[in-house]
């Protein structure tokens, strides 16, 4: 977890200011209302889910290259609730049903009210109606899944834990029931009684209630990826990443499941251990992390929701570069009733101490409970306290902005406001202002807030408020988003980020795209500011930023034609091409009816232009003309600066692709890179004059000898010239796209492409070597988006 500077300053009139905002459009609304405590999570890789009473509403945030609207560009898919109820494993089907039949004949209510009204001994309900949707999600770190992105774990009402994945974009499959493979653990172990017949203690009630409670989930949460060593069966140690899903239960065990990437379902489970947390009535689980020195410290902090909050060890097996500590750090431990509702923990530089510490801030009614961490010579240090005077309604939902260190909690009257800790001589102090909504969304209800990944975007989840002192008679939920930061202030970030990857900002990315068509043009400070950095620091990812402002601008001068493209137009027939009657009747149709059947019909366009109808008035038809000259001159600059811009980009990942071939190979190899045809490709323009495209040329051509291995068309077998960087034609004709990763001719009828429609790569073969597949893992040159 990167540390945070909160920098010491003089107490400020808190509460006194405003944070302004601005609505961006569209606004989702949703079909069904929104359940569970956080019904909001955005993750790593700009994906928004939002758990409802029937399914789960995931929104994708894309920042469009192909769009010239001012509106944010938004995908969306849902995750469906299974058809059938979850049902806990306690026992065999057949003892179960006889002990639930015992249990509601007798005559005590309380345990023949509890087995009929609990829905965790009872998920179908019988006349109730039944449990079919979720109430909490969370995301995995980015890089979990098979195409490089983000894991869902998903809780349903019925307390049915499972992971989903999302390979093909467009639908969500449950890949492994977390709560189905616990349960056959558990069964398989006897449920912690490995001497007891499992039948006869079902018989007892507190017995058939505890094997229910000891494997109900309550929370989960994700921790970071961590590495790891596998052994392979020659001996030879392997590092690995893994990844941790901690899940609370209604006991208040918590179970760490460890998991290897990317994540291949129930195939992917390293190992699994139960933790004993001690603490009644569980609400809430988060973990912790603590940078100290070189060293990282974990462990998970659990909540209750009858007030205390703490610490519990975590012994990561065989993970490098992590420790834990000795014995459970109590936050807070009076049970003064207040439940734990979220919990967020952020690392900050402690300005005084001059080291890094830990704050725990999490919410307890209206109140919001912080703890300070720190640990010093003289041991580990807590200091903790109490926030208010911030709602006069229970928070609702607390989300934390990990870069800048501030966090925002929010009521159910619609009052959100930002916290910022300072730091003070003996702990922290927090700076508290107001975050005001903007008049288009009006009087709401707020049921829950989400930050986007670098804190441009809030998520908010609303319904209608009450107007003139009278609630609505039907409520409408909907999704809407306010900005955080301006425009300016997301390019200034994006110019000085350390994060080399257009992909992870996709937030920052939008906020300059909205300014850049909205004023038809680049702001010249930013313009300038990054041709100056390319000049000092010629990275790759400001060539790839540079890239996608001249796609942005580029769309400008586009213009929307009049009617959708996809749509029929009902007034032209369908006929034949070869209906040659129908051909002769349109090649002898009159001039004069040309012209009406083009006005009746859709609007003439003219390639690269604004397309309008031209006017009769002469003079007006010259202004007309030279407009469209202008503009056509215009598109034709910036297309010849975009290709130029691709062409280094291409150039670059050839040299790459070059050196893996030259580290890999150790003869004269036929891999499936042309490598023959990239390096005629980089000599063939004379003006290219790179030194380190000169030596990997030379270094591989040593290598290859006299051999060329030249590809063949898959249909006529003849020489695929290796002459373009995107295609490769046959002397017959035949088209094949090149892989942009391996530029290696796809002559399959599967093949995966970028997100943004920039490129396409081939899939992997069983056959390809490693370092192949770890090229083909790789994300688009040009965008940094993934591959599917």
């Amino acid at each position: 977890m990167a540390s945070v500077s909160a920098a010491p300053g003089k107490r400020k009139n808190s509460g006194s200011l405003a944070v302004l905002t601005s609505k961006r459009e569209p606004s989702v609304k949703l079909q069904y209302p929104v359940s569970g405590p956080e019904p909001l999570g955005w993750s790593e890789d700009n994906r928004l889910s939002i758990t409802t009473g029937k399914n789960i509403y995931v929104l994708e945030q894309i920042c469009d290259i192909h769009n010239n609207g001012l509106d944010m560009v938004i995908q969306r898919t849902s995750v469906p609730a299974p058809s059938q109820s979850c049902s806990l494993k306690v026992g065999s089907q057949a003892e179960v049903s006889e002990c639930k039949k015992k249990f509601l004949n007798k005559r005590d209510p309380t345990l023949s009210h509890s087995l009929m009204m609990d829905r965790i001994f009872n998920p179908e309900g019988g006349a109730l109606s039944p449990l079919r949707g979720f109430k909490f999600t969370s995301w995995s770190p980015l890089g979990c899944d098979i195409n490089g992105r983000c894991l869902l774990a998903s809780l349903t009402l019925d307390n049915r834990l499972s992971i989903q994945v999302n390979i093909n974009r467009l639908q969500w499959t449950p890949a492994l029931d977390i709560t189905e493979v616990y349960g056959e653990m558990l069964y398989e172990n006897k449920y912690g009684h490995l001497d007891a017949d499992l039948d006869e203690e079902l018989k007892n009630f507190s017995e058939f209630q505890r094997r229910h409670y000891m494997q109900t989930p309550v929370r989960m949460e994700w921790s970071s990826i961590c590495n790891t060593q596998r052994v392979k069966a020659n001996n030879e140690c392997e590092d690995v990443g893994t990844v941790l899903l901690a899940v609370l239960l209604e006991n208040g065990d918590v179970v760490i499941w460890q998991f290897l990437i990317p994540f291949h379902g129930k195939d992917s489970i390293i190992a699994c251990s139960t933790i004993e947390s001690g603490i009644n009535d569980p609400s809430v689980l988060s973990w912790w992390e603590y940078e100290h020195g070189s060293r990282k410290m974990s462990g998970l902090i659990v909540g209750s929701s009858k007030g205390p909050v703490k610490i519990l060890p975590v012994n990561l097996k065989s993970v490098k570069g992590y420790f834990t500590l000795r014995q459970p750090v109590v936050l807070w431990q009076e049970m003064d009733q207040l439940p734990v509702h979220n919990i967020k923990c952020i690392s900050l530089s402690h300005p005084y101490q001059k080291c890094s510490c830990s704050l725990v801030v999490a919410a307890r009614g209206t109140y919001v409970f912080w703890c300070l961490l720190l640990i010093s010579k003289a041991g580990l240090n807590v200091h903790n306290s109490h926030v208010t005077g911030l709602h006069t309604l229970p928070i609702v939902s607390l989300t934390a902005n990990k870069q800048t260190g501030s966090f925002y909690t929010c009521s159910v009257d619609g009052t959100i406001q930002k916290l910022t800790p300072v730091f003070t001589d003996v702990a922290v102090r927090f700076d508290h202002v107001l975050i005001k909504l903007p008049e288009s969304i009006g009087s709401v209800r707020l049921h829950g807030i989400c930050l986007s990944p670098n804190d441009a975007y809030m998520a908010l989840v609303t319904a209608e408020g009450i107007n003139n002192g009278l609630h609505p008679a039907s409520r409408t939920y909907q999704v809407q988003f306010i900005t955080l930061k301006t425009p300016e202030e997301a390019a200034s970030k994006l110019l000085e980020s350390s994060i080399h990857n257009l992909f992870k900002q996709v937030d920052l990315l939008d906020l300059v795209r909205w300014r850049i068509l909205a004023e038809k043009c680049i702001p010249p400070d930013l313009d300038q500011a990054l041709d100056h950095k390319l000049q000092t620091n010629p990275l790759s990812y400001l060539w790839r930023l540079k890239l996608f402002f001249l796609k942005i601008l580029f769309q400008t001068l586009q213009k929307n034609p009049a009617e959708t493209l996809w749509r029929p137009n009902h007034q032209e027939s369908k006929v034949l091409l070869c209906d040659n009657s129908v051909l002769l009747n349109e090649k002898s149709r009159r001039p004069d009816e040309a012209e009406t059947s083009a006005k009746e019909g859709q609007p003439s366009r003219v390639p690269g232009c604004l397309a309008e109808d031209l006017p009769v008035d002469t003079k007006v038809d010259k202004s007309e003309d030279q407009i469209r000259e202008r503009i056509s001159r215009k598109l034709n600059e910036i297309q010849s600066r975009i290709e130029d811009v691709e062409l280094h980009l291409t150039r670059e990942h050839m040299k790459r692709v070059l050196g893996e071939v030259y580290l890999h190979t150790w003869i004269t190899e036929n891999t499936s890179i042309p490598t023959r045809g990239i390096c005629d490709f980089l000599t063939s323009d004379t003006s290219y004059d790179d030194r380190t495209a000169k030596v990997l040329i030379s270094h591989n051509l040593k290598k290859l000898t006299k051999q060329t291995f030249p590809e063949h068309c898959s249909l006529c077998k003849e020489v695929l010239p290796f002459t373009d960087r995107r295609k490769a034609v046959c002397p017959n004709g035949h088209i094949w796209h090149r892989c942009i990763l391996t530029y290696h001719a796809c002559q399959s009828l599967t093949y995966r492409r970028c997100l943004l429609h920039d490129s396409i790569a081939r899939q992997q073969l069983p056959s390809d070597p490693d370092w192949i597949k770890r090229l083909l893992q790789n994300p688009c040159t040009y965008c940094d988006s993934p591959l599917f």
